[in-house]
């Protein structure tokens, strides 16, 4: 929409709005803007332009402080905002682009600081905003702010400065903060009490009902109401006169002494003066009596200076009183005894004390480094002058401290704590061995991964320094002041002798300990590996340089192929040699033979074949020819060539291998080699074929005898001292004593090592030496290093172990005893010096003779003293020489031992001082006189029988009629004997299963062999009560305080597994496979044990363990038996030849070093390369050309191709006759790719596991894997393939890895029992802990859960002083006025489970607790009242404090402190008096953790019209005020006129009558409410309404905000049928037609479906043209 204006024309036309007057507007305005700047260009042409300025620039100066200037930018602008010339604007008015100021360095930060004022009272926001507080509903508070004053300030004299100057190191600090005015508090009031009874029997009185305050007014809310209520009453009328005046005593006067006391003092003394001029003198021994009674009455006498204790009298006044309250002359009150008016009493004097003395020494004498660390205490005191005596003021704190720090130069630095440790242990790899493991029985040969543990304990660091400088300061102070004191040396050139440093307390040194375990290695050896035995070599000379005899060895030999730990001298012998005859160092080895060439240049016959020979040493390698001059050298040997009609034989195999290793008598060696036939002769024209014997030869092999020797070698000795080496090492000249000590570390000289050597002859023994041969005889001795020998070191003996407190509550010596400890550092090695036998010392501590302690001594009472004659000689009824008076005594300190003690430590450590002060009482002429009772009689027997004790009476009283009268005084006293029975019960849980030992009071260790399972102890405490169910020490039950039961904590079972299966075969018999081996689960873990290995996930009782193998591919051959003789199919007779077969066997063989040697298994071969076990040709005919077996195809060339081919050759054996040629002798095939040629490559397998040695648990490893040669067709072969191709090999075959090692979760010893959680009662608990030292690792024995164990304190009672009840106000021999009220100090026994429960017990037992109540040490027993007299108006006493409340708003989240209160009521007796009543009264205090309160409207059902609403508080008290300001519901409101009177009706604040939620309003004809009535609630149910429901109505305050109405949490729409005229509404009526067209749809749609159809007509057409469809269900979820 347009931009449009809206108006009123004068007139009150009617406003209008149109768009188009948008143009006429804008237009208007144009034009005055254009005539207002031409009015001002004409005024001021330069109004346009004015200056601009910029920010100020950095200060800069060459000094800091006020000397340095800065500068700005300043420019002239146009009003559009663009830059002009200087010369448009005014220069008069040009601001300044530089001025002074103050540049700030760093040194300012230390002169300059904020100073912050004092904030400033909370302002209402609305009352700074509006200038006026605004009328609001005030929920919890009202924001507000606060504010405050912040400037620079100089530091020295706080004047003002640049706050630019403290911006330049700190941001200026706020200077306004939000806050909260708390809302008015109204005073908060309890409900009334019952109604009193009438204050008289007959006449009018009165009856009072007071409240008490609950929360006193806060923040200017309303006062509290009137606490009383007064009814009359009237009991009936008074049959005689009424009761009028009463007698009233007033309180006691302040204390005084008499006037007259110094003159008579004077008299007295001037009397005693005139007494020593009497004559008569004594005998001596009379005299010294009277001295001792005088020393001893002076030392009974109060001669102390701490108290000064004067005895006074005070009196008070007694006056009857009307019952109006007036007082009337004492007249009106006699004849009646008067109560006493004048009485002994204390002159109140307050406690002095002297000045305090000077500042003690600093309790810290050393400076430490560290500023978060404690600061020391000093302390100071002051002595008391004069005791507080009477109602005097008592002493305040004779002592205070305060924190210090060490001062002066000569200040040393405080002793610092740091760890140490011992050396680690050997590393055990026991430790780590799970319980099944078989290894654990003998440990020897153990490797791999392990565990060690040292000793960790506290020394102090920097002793040797200490040391040190309190040496050099006791030098300094040693010399003379007139010397000169040496310069100290820098510290770090001070050097100091490294000693062991003595242990310590652990809780001295702080931060984490070190590890007291760690996992370690002990290298696995390596065991020797050798390759397998080579052939024997030819019978040679021992030494081929000197040969004598005809006696030689043959010699064979094998090599290291994983060389041992320690040297090749650990491996087995690698020589053997067995004796032989003829023995040559030089042979002739046969390379090859020539072509065989015929005789006489034939082209066929016999012929010779000329050998090619070398010149070999016994090694085989080739020597110089003539070194085989000796022997002669292979003669030619004879051949035949084969005429085409003879015989044709195929040349010798190879030599088999030999049948035995060597001969005897019974054993012969045998080689053999065949030929065959290849073609038969012609008849008689040609060489016969030999027989079949003639085709095969054996030989004799490895003749000789079955005697090998070796030389065998022992385990080398331990190393000596070598007597040839010793010369050299001490001319080496003497170690420096400044030099390091090896400690152990390194070799210290040379030594030697020896072992034996002997000859062995094989399954025989030992032999003489001269059997071996000498050239391969190990040596015996070889040079070794030294280690040093390694002496025991221990640390000092720490301290004696402090010793606790010696002396029992009782003051009994209990023997303790103390301990100090050493630890070993180093183990004695290598012949060292051992070790100390002791390492822990104890003994007894000293016992002082006598415990220290200190207690009162009280003394004797002195004699009583009255107030004087003349002062009370008018009291009616006094006597001169009797009546009541007062007494004291002195108290002194003494030591528990007697003997004298400063009164200072018995203010400090004994109990409350006994009372020096008593009231007594003189007997007069009338009074009875008694003794003191007597001790009761003893008792034959607990329970059975009485006891009595008695007294008598004394003088005159015995003639005395009253004084006999046993009633009022007793003669003697009878009472039940004690009944000692006493109930033992248990009581509490029983305790953890505890283990005997296992505590640690020397620090932490590392759990060893300590037992953790197994039979224990569990402990319940026992309880003992007497026969007045009150509890009572165990001791009297005869129980140590506990029942012990038997428990078995049960050992934890580690996970058990069988042995290790032996290992599969290699799953290929060429190249690489894998081998297996597995574990059976035989025992699951349980009770902690260590947990199972990864099972496997198909068997979850199996453990595998795979690994890859590689298997030789020539370790199984094909060996194939000579061809059998041809079997011709078409036997030619004559000429025998044709085509035929032959055959022969083929088996697998085991490859050895000397050949194939056993037949196995033929799936152990590889099928592919099986030799041919039948192969057919043609036998060939005589003056046929034989040729000799096809030699193997040659090796295609690489790539492979098509284009490639390969042959293979035969050679002509017998020449063609005739006109007969031979065939080809060389034939060839195409190179096709997986089928003749292949291409290889390396293939490497998977790493397999982490292999350990079989002596490891865990620890470093190796991961191996293999190398494959495979063909392009996946075929494994030999490795030779790819090694003829030098195909590169980049692989690393080996890796280190390590397995994690199975620790066991270490734990530290049990702590030290703590002290008990309660020092009395039932739940006391002692607590003992462990902590983990090592966490588990691996498949190690996880930590156990209880780290924490407790057993129960034994029961002691808890006793306690309690005070009795206030009794009530006691006042002499008078109605009302001044009195006391007392109560009494009782000792109370309980089990502590509930507070203020328990039973009175003999104060005795309490003797030993401080004299407090809930640790109030001002014990009161008695204090003034006063008793009202009749008809007095009075406050009564003081209410209970309230509980702590918070004043807070609940919902707004704020607490503005805790309060409580307590209040004083009035209470009337008298109508007419009640105008005289007192002023009620009302006190708070602050406390804290007070509970906050809401405060809501609470009212009955409706009676009638009306009904009963109260303000209650959210736990349920009904209160008055508290509530929120508004109408209470039911209550009438004037503001309503008429008044809402109908029910559930209320007035709005508006003033109008409405009804309650849930109701709607009927309106009469006048527009007034007429009534209230229900109507139905339709709830949408919201996301947090789980009810659906239609619910009926209910009262709810509308004036209530929506979020805070009780029992809704969804929107309530309310249908209201009825108009406020009463009729329905309009909508009622559309509801109704919506319906009633719903139900004819509804009935018409129920017609139409249960009408039955029509016939149709044509049924059977249609039936015929209708065919039935199937469907056939296919199990598709779709049909």
């Amino acid at each position: 929409m347009g931009l449009g204006w809206r108006w009123k024309g004068a007139g009150g036309s009617p406003s209008m709005r149109t768009g188009g007057s948008t143009v006429l507007w804008v237009t208007v305005l144009l034009l005055c803007g254009t005539w207002r700047a031409n009015t001002q260009m004409v005024e001021d042409t330069k109004s346009v332009y004015f200056w601009e300025t910029g920010p100020w620039g950095r200060c800069m100066g060459s000094d800091c402080g006020p000397g340095g200037s800065q500068s700005r930018a300043v420019w002239c602008a146009h009003v559009d905002g663009w830059t002009t010339l200087h010369t448009n604007c005014d220069q008069s008015q040009r601001p300044s682009n530089q001025q002074n100021c103050f540049r700030v360095c760093d040194w300012h930060k230390d002169l300059y600081d904020w100073k912050l004022g004092a904030w400033n009272q909370c302002v209402s926001v609305s009352a700074r905003t509006f200038g006026g507080m605004r009328p609001y509903v005030c929920n919890g508070g009202e924001e507000g702010i606060q504010t405050r004053e912040v400037g620079c300030i100089l530091k020295s004299d706080e004047s003002p400065g640049d706050d630019n100057i403290c911006e330049y190191f700190e941001p200026k600090p706020r200077l306004e903060q939000a806050c909260l005015i708390p809302c008015p508090q109204d005073c908060v009031v309890s409900e009334f009490t019952p109604w009193t009874s009438c204050s008289k029997t007959c006449g009018t009185g009165l009856k009072n009902r007071v409240r008490s305050v609950l929360v006193p007014p806060l923040f200017g809310g309303s006062t509290c109401p009137n606490l009383t209520e007064f009814q009359t009453c009237k009991p009936g009328p008074c049959k005689g006169p009424e009761g009028v005046y009463s007698l009233r005593v007033g309180p006691w006067m302040p204390c005084s002494l008499p006037i007259s006391r110094p003159v008579r003092q004077a008299k007295r003394k001037k009397g005693k003066g005139g007494a020593r001029e009497r004559p008569g003198v004594k005998d001596p021994d009379t005299r010294e009596l009277i001295q001792k009674k005088r020393t001893r009455n002076r030392l009974n006498r109060q001669e102390s200076p701490f108290w000064d204790i004067q005895v006074g009298y005070q009196s008070r006044t007694v006056s009857c009183a009307h019952r109006n309250g007036s007082t009337v002359g004492l007249s009106r009150c006699l004849p009646r005894d008067l109560p006493l008016t004048v009485q002994s009493c204390i002159l109140a004097k307050d406690c002095k004390l002297s000045e305090w003395a000077d500042w003690g020494p600093c309790s810290k004498a050393c400076l430490d480094p560290d500023p978060e660390s404690p600061r020391g205490k000093r302390s100071r005191t002051r002595h008391v002058h004069q005791f507080a005596v009477g109602e005097g003021e008592d002493c305040p704190p004779l002592e205070e401290t305060e924190p210090c720090d060490p001062q002066g130069d000569g200040v040393l630095p405080c002793a610092t704590y740091t760890w140490r440790t011992t050396e680690w242990s050997d590393c055990r790899v026991d430790s780590l061995l799970s319980q099944q493991d078989r290894r654990r029985s003998n440990q020897t040969g153990l490797c791999g991964g392990g565990l060690q543990n040292r000793e960790v304990y506290c020394v102090q660091a920097n002793a040797e320094l200490l040391t040190y400088l309190n040496n050099l300061k006791d030098k300094d102070e040693g010399q003379t002041s007139n010397q000169q004191k040496p310069s100290v040396p820098p510290l770090l050139s001070i050097s100091f002798e490294v000693t062991a440093s003595r242990p310590v307390d652990s809780k001295l040194c702080g931060g984490p300990m070190p590890n007291t375990s760690q996992l370690c290695h002990i290298p696995c050896p390596i065991e020797c590996e050798v390759s397998p035995w080579g052939a024997w070599g030819p019978c040679t000379y021992e030494n081929c340089d000197v040969q004598e005899g005809k006696k030689g060895f043959k010699l064979r030999k094998r090599e290291i192929s994983n060389e041992p730990t320690g040297g090749p001298g650990n491996c087995p012998h690698l020589v053997e040699a067995v004796p032989c005859d003829e023995p040559s160092c030089w042979v002739w080895r046969l390379v090859r033979l020539d072509e065989c060439i015929p005789d006489g240049e034939l082209p066929c016959g016999s012929g010779t074949q000329i050998p090619q020979v070398q010149c070999v040493n016994s090694t085989g390698d080739m020597v110089d020819k003539e070194l085989c001059g000796g022997a002669p050298a292979p003669e030619p040997i004879a051949c035949d060539v084969p005429c085409p009609k003879d015989c044709v034989l195929s040349d010798w195999t190879s030599w088999s291998s030999c049948s035995q290793t060597c001969s005897s008598k019974t054993i012969e060696g045998k080689q053999l080699r065949t030929r065959s036939v290849l073609a038969y002769n012609a008849g008689e024209g040609g060489g016969m074929c030999p027989n079949s014997s003639s085709l095969q030869e054996v030989r004799n092999c490895n003749e000789h005898a079955c005697t090998v020797y070796h030389w065998q070698t022992g385990p080398w000795g331990p190393c000596t001292e070598d007597p040839s080496a010793s010369a050299l090492n001490t001319t080496t000249g003497p170690r420096s004593a400044a030099g390091p000590k090896t400690n152990g570390q390194g070799p210290c000289s040379q030594g030697m090592q020896t072992r034996k050597v002997i000859c062995v002859r094989v399954n025989v023994g030992q032999v003489p030496p001269k059997k071996c041969p000498e050239s391969p005889r190990p040596g015996t001795v070889r040079p070794c290093r030294m280690p040093c020998k390694k002496d025991c070191i221990v640390t000092p003996f720490s301290d004696w172990s402090q010793c606790s407190p010696t002396c029992d509550a009782a003051g009994n010596i209990q023997k303790k005893k103390q301990s100090r400890k050493r630890v070993i550092l180093q183990l004695p090695a290598n012949g060292g010096q051992d070790c100390p036998e002791v390492l822990e010392e104890k003994k007894d501590c000293e016992a002082p003779k006598v415990c220290p302690g200190y207690r009162w001594k009280s003394h004797k009472w002195r004699r009583c003293q009255l107030v004087p004659w003349y002062i009370r000689e008018d009291s009616p009824g006094a006597q001169e020489t009797c009546g009541p008076g007062l007494q004291t005594r002195a108290v002194s300190c003494r030591q528990l031992d007697g003997a004298q003690a400063d009164i200072g430590e018995c203010l400090k450590f004994a109990n409350t001082m006994p009372p020096i002060t008593q009231r007594c009482q003189l007997p007069c002429q009338d009074d009875c006189q008694l003794t003191n009772w007597s001790k009761f009689s003893s008792c034959t027997a607990d329970c059975v029988g009485v006891r009595t004790r008695k007294r008598l009476l004394v003088g005159r009283s015995k003639k005395k009629d009253k004084c006999k009268n046993t009633q009022m005084y007793p003669l003697s006293e009878t009472q039940y004997c004690p009944c000692d029975k006493y109930n033992a019960q248990p009581v509490g849980n029983w305790s953890d299963c505890i283990l005997a030992g296992g505590e640690s009071l020397l620090g932490m260790k590392v759990q060893g062999n300590i037992k953790e399972c197994g039979q224990g102890y569990r402990y319940q405490a026992m309880v003992c009560y007497d026969q007045d169910n009150r509890l009572v020490e165990t001791s009297r039950c005869n129980s140590h305080g506990y029942i012990e039961e038997a428990c078995i904590i049960p050992c934890p079972s580690d996970c058990k597994l069988s042995e290790w299966s032996n290992w599969s075969r290699c799953s290929k018999s060429c190249g690489s496979g894998v081998k297996v081996r597995s574990k059976w689960l035989r025992e699951k873990p349980y009770n902690g044990g260590r947990p199972c290995p990864k099972l496997d996930h198909i068997n979850q009782a199996q453990v595998y363990e795979v690994v890859p193998c590689i298997s030789d591919c020539s370790q199984y051959v094909w060996v194939a038996e000579p061809w059998s003789v041809w079997k011709v199919s078409n036997l030619d007779l004559k000429e025998n030849c044709g085509e035929g077969i032959q055959t022969r066997k083929v088996r697998c063989m085991l490859n050895t070093i000397d050949g194939p040697s056993e037949s196995v298994e033929d799936y152990l071969c590889d099928p592919e390369d099986m030799p041919l076990g039948t192969r057919g040709s043609r036998l060939p005919c005589p003056e046929d050309c034989v040729l000799s077996d096809w030699s193997s195809w040659n090796r295609c060339s690489l790539p492979c191709s098509y284009n490639n081919s390969r042959k293979r050759t035969a050679y002509a054996i017998r020449s063609p006759g005739a006109g007969r040629q031979c065939p080809d002798t060389t034939e060839k095939e195409p190179c096709s790719l997986n089928l003749n040629c292949f291409h290889y490559f390396y293939n490497i397998t998977d790493w397999s596991t982490c292999q350990l040695s079989a002596n490891a648990v865990c620890g470093n490893g190796i991961k191996t894997r293999m190398l494959d040669c495979v063909r392009s067709d996946s075929k494994s072969i030999d490795l030779k393939f790819c090694k003829e191709l030098s195909l590169e090999r980049k692989w690393q075959m080996n890796i280190s890895c390590v397995v994690e090692c199975p620790v066991n979760c270490q734990l530290s010893d049990w702590s030290a029992w703590s002290e008990c959680s309660h020092t009395c009662g039932l739940d006391g608990r002692m607590w003992r802990s462990r902590v983990v030292v090592q966490g588990s690792q691996g498949d190690g024995r996880p930590c156990p859960s209880q780290l924490e164990q407790w057993k129960p304190c034994p029961v002691r009672p808890c006793y306690r002083w309690q005070y009795s009840p206030w009794s009530e106000c006691r006042v002499e021999e008078v109605v009302c006025g001044a009195g006391l009220r007392y109560r009494n100090l009782s000792c109370f026994v309980s089990d502590g489970s509930r507070e203020g429960e328990g039973s009175m017990v003999e104060e005795e037992l309490c003797g030993g607790l401080e004299l407090a109540v809930n640790r109030d040490k001002l014990i009161i027993l008695k204090e003034t009242c006063v008793l009202p007299c009749p008809g007095e108006c009075y406050l009564m006493e003081w209410s209970d404090w309230s509980p702590c409340l918070s004043v807070c708003a609940k919902g707004a989240g704020v607490d503005f402190g805790s309060v409580q209160v307590r209040s004083r009521a009035v209470m009337a007796q008298e109508p007419e008096n009640v105008q005289l009543c007192p002023d009620q009264d009302w006190e708070s205090r602050p406390c804290i953790d007070g509970e906050c309160f809401e405060y809501k409207w609470m009212s009955s059902t409706w009676s009638g019209s009306s009904r009963v609403t109260w303000c209650q508080r959210s736990d349920g008290l009904n209160v008055t005020g508290g509530c929120p300001p508004i109408n209470p519901p039911g209550d009438d409101n004037n503001s309503c006129d008429p008044p809402c009177q109908m029910p559930m009706s209320l007035c709005t604040e508006a003033g109008v009558c409405m009804c309650e939620e849930g109701y709607t309003e009927v309106m009469s004809s006048s527009g007034q409410l007429n009534q209230c009535s229900p109507i139905p609630i339709l709830e949408i149910p919201t996301a947090g309404d789980k009810k659906t429901d239609v619910k009926t109505s209910r009262a709810i305050n509308p004036t209530l905000p929506a979020t805070i109405q009780p029992g809704h949490t969804g929107r309530t729409w309310y249908l209201q049928p009825f108009g406020p005229d009463g009729k329905l509404k309009m909508w009622v009526y559309g509801v109704a037609a919506g319906a009633l067209v719903l139900l004819m749809f509804i009935v018409s749609m129920i017609y139409l479906a249960c009408k039955k159809p029509k016939k149709p007509k044509r049924q059977r057409q249609m039936n015929n043209r209708l065919k039935p469809l199937t469907l056939a269900y296919d199990g598709d979820a779709d049909m």
